[in-house]
């Protein structure tokens, strides 16, 4: 079958990035977006449970009218990806640029992690999934969306910029470059190491850092795009506290409700609005 848009969703295999992929298909039919079938990558990091994940989606009674399989427009495959592997990353951005030479249409990073504990060990793994997975994962795929496409990147409320003094605050605010917001992370790793980090300002939560500057490089990259005269539109979104492994069950949202805001910006008329973050629906001071 030839597709008319294809969308990859990372971190799928379960909880909010699993109710990505099956709301998309859900939605896909009746959005702007449609012009054909579509195919969605659903990606994760381990194949046995990237691929039971599918198999799931292909039983969901709710699918039986959105999937090929039924008559639908949209298939759903899996591909192994681990965004915090850079050979993983380049793997899936070659077999796309092969299987897809036309480029795809949707990408939404959703792939984290969030650990209770609190040392320089954590905040070190932490930053390399949530921060600069998303980062490597948003260059690479980026030059491949094609004109009018979307790339979403999953941040958190956690990130709110109220957390910080108003020096780091501000940096995060206006950064206009990636280095810029490196620099800033890398800061906070130094402090966490020099044991002063409290008393620099900053919190005892790598995921909240982390996450302040997947929220800060979304702003990049879509002022980027827009310099280049790109159509692609490139936002963040925090999915509210669902109840999922992440949150150990603790969120009052329930994933397919956490899945709302991502889908939106994925699929539906957001009138051209790039370099934002949103929650429910719409757009929030950072």
């Amino acid at each position: 079958m030839k597709f008319a848009r294809i969308a990859a969703v990372t971190g799928a295999n379960k909880g909010i990035g699993y109710a990505i992929v099956r709301n998309i298909a859900l939605k896909y039919s009746k959005s702007p977006l449609n012009t054909g079938p579509l195919l969605i990558y659903l990606t994760a990091r381990n194949k046995s449970r990237g691929e039971n994940a599918v198999a799931s989606i292909m039983e969901d009674a709710e699918l039986r009218n959105a999937l090929v399989q039924h008559g639908g427009l949209t298939e759903v495959k899996f591909h192994p990806l681990d965004i915090t592997n850079q050979s993983s990353i380049d793997g899936f951005v070659s077999f796309l640029k092969r299987n897809h030479p036309d480029g795809i249409d949707v990408v939404i990073n959703n792939a984290g992690i969030l650990r209770d504990d609190f040392d320089l060990h954590t905040v070190k793994d932490t930053l390399a999934s949530n921060y600069y997975g998303t980062l490597n994962a948003t260059k690479a795929l980026l030059p491949i969306i094609r004109e009018h496409g979307r790339l979403v990147n999953m941040s958190s409320l956690m990130a709110r910029l109220s957390l910080y003094p108003d020096t780091i605050a501000t940096k995060f605010r206006t950064a206009t470059s990636i280095a810029e917001v490196n620099s800033l992370v890398e800061e906070y790793v130094s402090a966490v190491a020099g044991g002063r980090h409290e008393r620099d300002g900053w919190p005892n939560s790598s995921y909240a850092v982390s996450k302040a500057g997947v929220t800060s490089i979304t702003k990049v990259f879509a002022a980027e795009e827009r310099a280049k005269h790109s159509s692609v539109l490139i936002n963040s979104c925090c999915p509210g506290y669902v109840a999922t492994d992440l949150t150990k069950g603790a969120g009052w949202r329930k994933p397919d409700h956490g899945a709302k805001t991502p889908v939106m910006l994925a699929l539906e008329d957001i009138g051209g609005r790039s370099g934002k973050f949103w929650q429910n629906g719409r757009v929030r001071n950072w």
